[in-house]
């Protein structure tokens, strides 16, 4: 039953992770990570948000090459 919990705080902290990217890649908009004053929290945040932007960018190649997607021309 602990190791259900921790995967399914681990899928819920990538998700996190990848909207967080996904609002940088559409609004510019990034956590300023060097608010944080202690480097071991820093490079752990850098990399929390490094994992979301990897996710992000597989999302995005899968769906551009899937015949289920097409690019929205209004844009």
């Amino acid at each position: 039953m602990a190791l259900g919990k921790i995967v399914h705080y681990a899928v819920d902290a990538v998700l996190v992770s990848t909207v967080v990217a996904g609002i940088r890649r559409s609004s510019g908009f990034a956590v300023d990570t060097t608010l944080i004053s202690d480097p071991t929290m820093r490079s752990f945040a850098d990399r929390f948000l490094g994992v979301g932007e990897t996710i992000f960018d597989m999302a995005t190649a899968t769906s551009v090459n899937s015949d289920y997607f097409r690019k929205d021309s209004r844009r």
